[in-house]
């Protein structure tokens, strides 16, 4: 019998605890971390295409690395929609499905009607690299806000099994390496320090009150 997936190295360093980062009373901190984890994934990833692409890998590896940075995205904007729902006493959660541009715009709107320590102007500022992806993404999969396609990178068809566009396009469909690691860098910097001033002071500010 193989010895287990879910089990114990007797090197610590070679051990990955799903549970040391998640506590079991913080939602919100748990989809930050997760969010986080998904990001670095994907930045990690990519740089580890561009220290070592010779049998091209990178064709294949790139499917994760969107998925994965796709998904990052969702998790914090999901996060944030979360907490600023609680700070204008909304008993939402989160909201939308996986349709990150319709989600941003989402918690833009928010910001705009929270009135707290980041203003819409500070906010778009902070984001617009993670506008111009989001923008682009939904243009190249022809995407709207009502219908999204964000299973592109994890099939190579929709749900009526109709081809992606990377799939039936004439000619290579190609993302730079280096141009999207310095990228999700930021986008990816942005977010979590969004999340975590949001988090630490927002929310705290607001228990603060209620006791």
């Amino acid at each position: 019998m193989q010895k287990p997936i879910f089990s114990r190295n007797e090197d610590i360093e070679k051990i990955a605890f799903l549970n040391w980062r998640i506590h079991a009373d913080d939602a919100i901190r748990n989809m930050i971390n997760i969010a986080d984890g998904y990001l670095k994934s994907a930045i990690r990833q990519a740089r580890l295409c561009l220290i070592y692409n010779d049998n091209k890998t990178a064709d294949i590896l790139i499917f994760p690395i969107l998925a994965n940075a796709n998904h990052g995205i969702e998790l914090y904007l999901k996060a944030l929609t979360w907490m600023l729902n609680i700070i204008m006493q909304n008993e939402k959660r989160i909201e939308g499905s996986h349709n990150i541009k319709q989600i941003y715009h989402t918690v833009r709107s928010k910001i705009k009607s929270y009135k707290g320590k980041i203003t819409p102007t500070e906010f778009a500022e902070a984001t617009a690299e993670l506008e111009d992806y989001i923008n682009e993404l939904f243009d190249i999969t022809e995407a709207t806000e009502q219908k999204d396609k964000m299973d592109f990178s994890r099939y190579p068809f929709d749900t009526k099994y109709d081809n992606h566009f990377y799939v039936d396009k004439i000619g290579n469909v190609e993302i730079d390496l280096e141009n999207f690691v310095r990228r999700f860098e930021l986008i990816a910097e942005r977010l979590d320090n969004i999340c975590d001033f949001i988090y630490n002071n927002e929310m705290e500010d607001l228990e603060t009150e209620d006791e």
